[in-house]
């Protein structure tokens, strides 16, 4: 489901003035459809904060009902060798567009994902098709994108949604499907959504097939993301070198969860900064836990890796 899509036929997803928290962006991208022309667009940013929807909202703003037929929108993850370009690319882009715009469009989703000699084949065919079609490259990171692919495209970078942002969409979420949701749920919502609205509906749609009423519980345990008081007692147990203790309540609160030692290193960084110690001990915790977090992804036994982790709480230098 788009980031921008509620479940109600009074809404028309797809139109750039629902997008949510991109104001700037927007704003550029209705420039473009008041002149009737645009240049290739390069989205980058994190999952669910508005890239895809962009996309299809400018077609149809440039294309009305015809917008199908002048767009064309494909994988890069899924399709991501250099015959894909070659072939369904290629063919679309050097036919001519059905309609009054003077150019097609098509729209990469993951464009990180192509190969290198893909993304060169692809810079060609930019160049060559340029008076009749446009593109819009979709990725989470730039650098992936080869600089000639770069500098041909206007780039436009998309932010993590805002707690109020994601308030706002939570309340119209609570308006259209007249849903109770606690207050203390939506806090715990945009905590374990980091501004990802697809992320949030997804664990919404899952929620309320559950239960009528959401509740701060039933957000984490939807989610699989254990309760920040858990994580709080896990790393003071271990600062105050009952190991043990420690390492049985982490052990299950990942079973319970079923949360991966990558994230359960992850959930744990983001309570470092609170804990009651000094900011030198701080930063040499967040470095073990960079060394830890390789090791597991080079193939190291995450729950022994999360317990070695927890040792190194007990003996931080300068607590």
């Amino acid at each position: 489901m788009d980031n921008t899509e509620i479940w109600t036929e009074k809404y028309r997803p797809g139109c750039l003035k629902d997008v949510i928290g991109q104001e700037l962006i927007v704003e550029k991208l209705k420039a473009f459809i008041s002149n009737k022309n645009m240049p290739h667009l390069l989205f980058s940013g994190p999952a669910g904060t508005g890239k895809t929807t962009c996309a299809i909202a400018l077609a149809k703003e440039f294309f009305g009902n015809e917008w199908r037929s002048n767009f064309l929108e494909l994988n890069a993850s899924d399709e991501r060798k250099i015959e894909t370009i070659r072939t369904k690319v290629k063919d679309f882009a050097r036919t001519k567009p059905l309609s009054d715009v003077p150019f097609k469009l098509i729209l990469l989703d993951e464009a990180d994902a192509l190969t290198r000699d893909a993304q060169h084949a692809l810079r060609r065919i930019m160049e060559s098709y340029a008076s009749t079609c446009r593109f819009i490259l979709n990725c989470n990171f730039s650098s992936k994108i080869i600089l000639p692919i770069q500098s041909r495209c206007a780039i436009f970078r998309f932010k993590p949604l805002s707690q109020e942002n994601v308030r706002a969409y939570i309340n119209r979420i609570k308006t259209s499907e007249k849903v109770d949701i606690d207050p203390e749920a939506e806090f715990a919502l945009f905590e374990v959504s980091e501004g990802d609205l697809r992320k949030l509906t997804n664990i919404l749609q899952s929620a309320f097939s559950v239960e009528k009423h959401l509740t701060k519980e039933l957000v984490y345990s939807i989610s699989g993301v254990a309760q920040p008081k858990e994580i709080d007692e896990i790393i003071n147990l271990a600062i105050k070198g009952d190991i043990i203790k420690a390492k049985g309540k982490a052990l299950d609160v990942m079973l319970r969860y079923g949360i991966s030692g990558i994230d359960m290193i992850k959930i744990m960084s983001k309570h470092i900064w609170s804990i009651p110690i000094n900011d030198s001990a701080k930063v040499w915790l967040i470095d073990k836990m960079g060394e830890y977090e390789f090791r597991m992804v080079e193939g190291a036994d995450e729950y022994l890796q999360i317990e070695a982790l927890l040792a190194q709480f007990a003996v931080v230098p300068n607590k």
